[in-house]
């Protein structure tokens, strides 16, 4: 029988038999979708990581001295109770840190916390309220859209001007330019300067709605104690100059608190290669896990498409008998149920290929996460989804090819 006959026939039969090749192709579908939106939320979340995530929280080549790290996971009761016993970093140590260090490097320090910004009787409330110093909108890489940011003797004065987040501006001065407005943080009134250009999201989070005034200005009180500050940040030009820059700030901070050789820092510098290790390790057991869930959808989708094509073969024993009697050969037979078993896998396969892209894009769409949609993967999809339909669809189709013609002509249903 030649190829095309036997695959016209076969899409023949799925159409007239759409509700029994519906379910036949159910199991497939479920696992080529599993296989193309999994795999490609995952790649796109390691693209998203290491481009976004880590850069965000931490920068490029930069690392922060934190009194404790201030991304972590699955921490332990007895650490979190040590960390909350150490120290905080204070205005004194980001100065000696910054005067002493020899390599060349842009430090800044921030403290943050979450407030309400006020602008004529409209309230923005559980906004990034932070403080820091003029630096740290080149480290953070924050470009002004409107206006400008505050400069070294502002910073230095604690002047009362404050830089909006885009989304913020966009709330509370939705139809006029709001530098040189003034809006009120508990109370005190700052006048704006600048507004940030759009960052966007981060995993759903807006990263627009915050405020930046100068460190020592009035904000100080409102996000951490007195002298007390949440990070100083440090960014070098490359890794290495930033892993000396590392050691340096270890060795100023040792010495400052008086810790003796044996003694564990009571500070902690964190880079964004913490967020990044623990993603790798997570990814590691989605990469470990996935294949299974997806060989256990493939398993039983094969097994409901060897069980339908078994059903097939019986209720179609007359006509086996009938094509044999009149020449069809029996290599004929098995490739015409062979067919049929790959067309019913490769249904499922391309339904789940389009259903995981979409999958894939809605993530996208609904969090702002990349996906990352190979064509390789879509072509994996498709040839596993053939492989289960020969590999479950042999049995079947031997057994029909095997009919003896006599036999199968006196067959009554």
């Amino acid at each position: 029988m030649p190829l095309f006959e036997a695959l016209r026939l076969a899409l023949q039969t799925i159409r007239t038999q759409k509700l029994k090749s519906g379910f036949s192709a159910i199991g497939v579908f479920i696992g080529v979708t599993f296989l193309i939106g999994a795999w490609s939320i995952v790649n796109g979340m390691n693209r998203y990581m290491t481009e976004k995530f880590a850069g965000t929280l931490i920068g490029v080549n930069t690392f922060h001295l934190r009194h404790r790290p201030n991304v972590n996971f699955d921490v332990p009761d007895s650490v979190w109770r040590a960390w909350r016993r150490r120290p905080r970093i204070k205005f004194a140590d980001a100065d000696a840190v910054t005067q002493q260090l020899n390599t060349p490097v842009v430090t800044a320090w921030y403290s943050e916390d979450r407030g309400s910004v006020e602008y004529n009787g409209k309230v923005a409330k559980d906004i990034t309220l932070e403080g820091a110093t003029d630096r740290y909108f080149d480290i953070m890489n924050l470009k002004i859209a409107d206006g400008r940011a505050f400069t070294p003797q502002e910073s230095k004065a604690g002047t009362t001007v404050v830089v909006l987040g885009y989304d913020l501006a966009q709330k509370l001065f939705p139809d006029i330019n709001p530098v040189g407005h003034t809006v009120r943080i508990h109370g005190i009134p700052y006048r704006v300067i600048g507004v940030v250009e759009r960052q966007g999201n981060l995993l759903g989070i807006s990263l627009d709605k915050f405020v930046v005034a100068p460190a020592v200005s009035p904000i100080q009180r409102e996000v951490n104690p007195p002298g007390v500050i949440d990070a100083l940040i440090v960014r070098s030009s490359s890794v290495p100059e930033m892993r000396d820059a590392m050691e340096q700030t270890e060795a100023i901070m040792r010495g400052r608190r008086h810790l003796r050789p044996r003694q564990d820092d009571n500070f902690t510098l964190e880079t964004s290669e913490g967020v990044l290790n623990f993603w790798n390790k997570l990814s590691r057991i989605l990469y470990a896990v996935g294949p299974g869930l997806v060989g256990i959808a493939l398993v039983v989708g094969g097994i409901v498409i060897m069980n339908i094509m078994l059903v097939a073969v019986t209720e179609r024993t007359r006509e086996i008998g009938i094509r044999k009697a009149m020449g069809a050969r029996r290599e004929d037979v098995l490739i015409q149920f062979l067919i049929e078993s790959v067309m019913l896998a490769l249904v499922g396969g391309a339904l789940g290929v389009l259903v995981g892209v979409g999958i894939a894009e809605l993530v996208t769409a609904l969090i702002g996460m990349p996906s990352a949609i190979k064509i390789w993967a879509v072509a994996a999809g498709l040839l596993v989804a053939a492989s289960v339909g020969v590999f479950f669809g042999v049995w079947p189709a031997r057994k029909a090819a095997k009919l003896d013609p006599i036999v199968a002509l006196r067959f009554e249903m």
